[in-house]
């Protein structure tokens, strides 16, 4: 019982991780999309939000590292 709890918590934990990694990114796609219509200078006041936004991004994707594999396959 506790093998098949600690599956299910890797999971639901990593799953949080994918959809705010997927939120993440469409923001910073959207804010990019957003700065190419403006046309705005490079030095703009937006670039500390780009900054944050690519920060977090990372920060995201090295919990989903740092989570690592699955403690017991599905399968098998």
């Amino acid at each position: 019982m506790g093998v098949e709890r600690a599956v299910t918590r890797w999971y639901l934990l990593r799953q949080s991780i994918l959809d705010e990694i997927a939120t993440l990114e469409a923001k910073l796609a959207r804010d990019t999309q957003a700065k190419e219509k403006r046309q705005e200078p490079a030095g703009n006041n937006q670039q500390p939000v780009e900054a944050d936004l690519k920060q977090q991004l990372a920060d995201a994707q090295e919990k989903l590292r740092s989570l690592g594999p699955c403690p017991k396959p599905m399968m098998g």
